[in-house]
């Protein structure tokens, strides 16, 4: 329970608030790895499927800048899809030094079901809520994850 003190949070609240986060944060990421690899992924490469997925056929260095990551990562992480069936290369049509990456039927299925795992879970979580808990809950998480991308960013 949140204890308030002239106003404002006492300090052992808000770390038992953090803890919930961090729990959560926890729970969430287990279930996803689990999941993931049940399937033969892993979550960077999960996160490269879900980015072709929502876009269009793409050339590696958009999709490293997609990413946020380097284009040597996103050659591994190609290479690995590729190799199990879930990606495949193909010349860009009109730049000869560029090569498209395109999910296969494989890996458009696979996308699909996490579409539907995902869906699956947020009904799980939320749809049972009272409405104003529920938004209550949104509302607070959006000030949490901006103040947390605002520290990161003066980081």
């Amino acid at each position: 329970m949140l204890t308030i003190v002239d106003g404002d949070a006492a300090p052992s609240s808000l770390i038992a608030a953090l803890d919930r986060v961090l729990e959560l944060t926890v729970l969430l990421h287990d279930d996803m790895t689990t999941s993931l690899a049940a399937e033969g992924l892993t979550t960077s490469r999960a996160h490269l499927l879900w980015v072709l997925h929502h876009g269009r056929p793409s050339t590696q260095r958009a999709l490293a800048d997609a990413l946020g990551v380097s284009a040597r990562t996103v050659t591994g992480l190609v290479d690995g899809l590729a190799a199990t069936g879930f990606v495949t290369r193909s010349p860009h049509p009109t730049d000869r030094r560029a090569t498209l990456v395109q999910l296969t039927d494989h890996g458009a299925t696979s996308v699909a079901a996490m579409a539907r795992d995902q869906a699956g879970l947020a009904d799980q979580l939320f749809a049972d809520l009272p409405p104003a808990v529920f938004e209550g809950f949104v509302e607070g998480l959006d000030a949490v994850l901006e103040r947390l991308r605002e520290a990161i960013d003066r980081a």
